[in-house]
């Protein structure tokens, strides 16, 4: 430790919002150079080698060759695929000095398609599966939790080619299975659940989510032990309602009601229930206009912008995220002013469904283009409704679903809660936080269509190949494990993690204590094993025993005192259990069958 490139902080970075931060930074394993970037000190790159080293390992097991791509990317293959547009401003773009485009390449589906188009044209080229360990970037808005959520970070992607779906299948369920070895191996906790594709595309994905309560993530977990991303979550289908004995749908005068709270509260003091029930917020239906920001595509030369109008029930909240899920890869947002007054049938407060979507189609209608009307999937066939009037101060009442009103489609845009049903009805849901540490992605034919991947099949005819893309954050993982690997002196590594299998520390003055830390740390490294020494001379046996736990190695043996006293060495787990004190000449064998049991 007296020549390591290393200073361990005695107080917390002002700036670190959790513990893997905070802690990673006073070990002095990373640095940061800015916000969402880190630079990796000798021992950070240490950790981060070894779990590069188990993940190849698994990949590498099951058939999967590593390649590795620039980071610096042209425009064009991100163009022919659209997500030049789609990802919006989450991607760092630049121009060369002769004004060509260029990206930072967020992830590299495109890249990888290519290159096994450049290269194979026959069936029996195929299946393969092709991956790297490279660095990604992505413009976050806001970087946060340290290497949780970062704009530089590092990743394990992997893309199996397969001549049908019947091989993407069998590619997806082998890539999945290795990244439940691989989580296994980093002792890090995990839980599978189903999840929407989003800007990747495909039909079928699985997100690997590491619970704990500084992720960004929802799942929500059935009574089975499924478990969903909330963006993926689906409501089961309600049950319609007998709207048989349901009055009339009628206009009353609603004055200052543009909310739900005045509605509930004008409803109450004007129009009393026949049943004496009070009027509640479940009772209303509001209606919320949203932009949908779509890319350019087939018919549309450019990116382009629709208002959607989304009913759903007065007692429940939009999830912007979920809804916007629906609508993927576009993006969406709250209406603004100018879309608003581009629609002059929608009244602000008083917007109802029959200015919108079926209604105003019909023959006759004076409406020009209606705009899309879209129902929540909890507003059931033979509900009845207070909503808008469409007019001002107007609200409709009795206002029943599928009987005076009708929408283009059904769509998910509430928030979830806990007491909701599960989607395979096994009963109500349970929530959780989670990072998000690994994804799994039947792509299908997007990408092999997009850039004309295509290869001969057995009958001689040209067919598209099938992909899956399979993605580990693996400085985020190396974030997952710190943040639950360490207690309140700091890291404590899984042993096959660790920089180091045993931390030395030499305590005392005299040159004796110190040959006899030098002749143990040679015994230990004689037998393979990854050795920090503290030889430093003129620091206090304090301060290296706070370093010694700080840095977290899984073995701690001091020789000190003791060992001038009566040649024993001290030797201990990192956590403080097992302390013993052993003979000098046997300690490294001891620490050597420690270690190993570890493993």
């Amino acid at each position: 430790m007296s020549t390591m490139f290393l200073r361990t902080l005695r107080e917390d970075p002002a700036d670190a919002d959790v513990d893997s931060a905070r802690l990673l930074q006073r070990a002095g394993y990373i640095r940061k150079a800015a916000p969402g970037i880190w630079t990796w000190l000798p021992l950070g790159l240490n950790v981060l080698n070894k779990i590069e080293s188990v993940i190849r390992e698994e990949i590498n097991g099951i058939g999967g060759q590593e390649v590795h791509f620039p980071a610096l990317l042209p425009k064009e293959p991100y163009e022919a695929t659209h997500r030049w547009e789609e990802y919006g401003e989450n991607i760092f773009r630049l121009k060369d000095r002769h004004e060509a485009d260029y990206l930072l390449a967020p992830t590299h589906e495109e890249m990888f398609t290519l290159l096994v188009k450049d290269m194979y044209s026959s069936y029996k080229d195929l299946p393969v599966t092709l991956y790297q360990i490279q660095t990604k970037y992505r413009d976050e808005f806001r970087p946060r939790a340290g290497l949780v959520r970062g704009r530089e970070f590092i990743m394990e992607d992997a893309y199996s080619f397969t001549l049908d779906e019947e091989g993407l299948k069998k590619a997806y369920v082998e890539e999945r299975d290795a990244y439940e070895r691989i989580f296994k191996r980093l002792d890090l906790n995990y839980i599978m659940v189903h999840a929407v594709s989003g800007p990747m595309g495909g039909f079928e994905s699985q997100e690997f989510l590491s619970p704990m309560a500084i992720g960004e993530d929802t799942f929500a977990q059935a009574p089975s032990g499924k478990a969903w991303n909330v963006e993926a979550l689906t409501t089961p289908e309600m049950s319609a309602i007998d709207c048989s004995h349901t009055p009339a749908m009628i206009l009353r005068d609603l004055p200052d009601a543009k909310s739900v709270d005045a509605m509930v509260n004008q409803c109450n003091a004007l129009y009393a229930r026949e049943d004496g029930r009070q009027w509640t917020q479940s009772d209303m239906l509001k209606n919320v206009v949203i932009a949908v920001k779509h890319p350019e595509d087939e018919e549309h030369d450019e990116p382009w912008r629709e208002v959607v109008v989304v009913a759903l029930p007065g007692d429940r909240q939009v999830d912007m995220k979920r809804l916007e899920a629906q609508f993927a890869p576009s993006e969406i947002e709250e209406a603004n002013d100018a879309d608003l007054k581009a629609h002059a049938e929608l009244v602000k407060g008083y917007i109802g469904p029959s200015v919108l979507g079926p209604q105003a189609r019909v023959e006759g209608s004076e409406i020009k283009n209606p705009l899309r009307y879209l129902v929540d999937a909890h507003v059931a066939q033979g509900s009845s409704w207070v909503t808008g009037g469409d007019k001002d101060g107007v609200d409709a009442f009795n206002m029943v679903y599928g009987r005076d009103f009708k929408a283009d489609g059904t769509v998910e845009a509430t928030e979830v809660r806990d007491g909701d049903m599960s989607p395979d009805g096994s009963g109500p849901l349970s929530f959780e936080r989670g990072v998000e540490i690994g994804q799994v992605f039947q792509l299908g034919l997007k990408y092999s269509q997009a850039l004309g991947l295509q290869v001969l099949d057995q009958n001689g005819k040209t067919v598209p190949i099938w992909m899956g893309s399979y993605g580990i954050g693996v400085s985020r993982v190396l974030a997952c494990i710190a943040e639950t690997h360490h207690d309140d002196k700091g890291l404590a590594w899984p042993a096959n993690l660790a920089p180091a299998a045993v931390h030395v520390v030499a305590t005392g003055k005299t040159e004796e204590v110190f040959d006899g830390a030098e002749k143990l740390v040679e015994q230990l490294e004689s037998e393979g094993l990854e050795v920090i020494y503290d030889d430093r001379k003129k620091v206090s046996p304090g301060v290296k025993f706070k370093d010694a736990e700080l840095l977290g190695a899984p073995l701690i043996a001091v020789v000190g005192r003791d060992y001038l006293n009566d040649g024993t060495i001290e030797i201990r787990h990192r956590n403080g259990d097992n302390m013993a004190k052993v003979d000098g000449d046997a300690a490294a064998q001891v620490l050597l069958k420690r270690y190993t049991d570890m493993l």
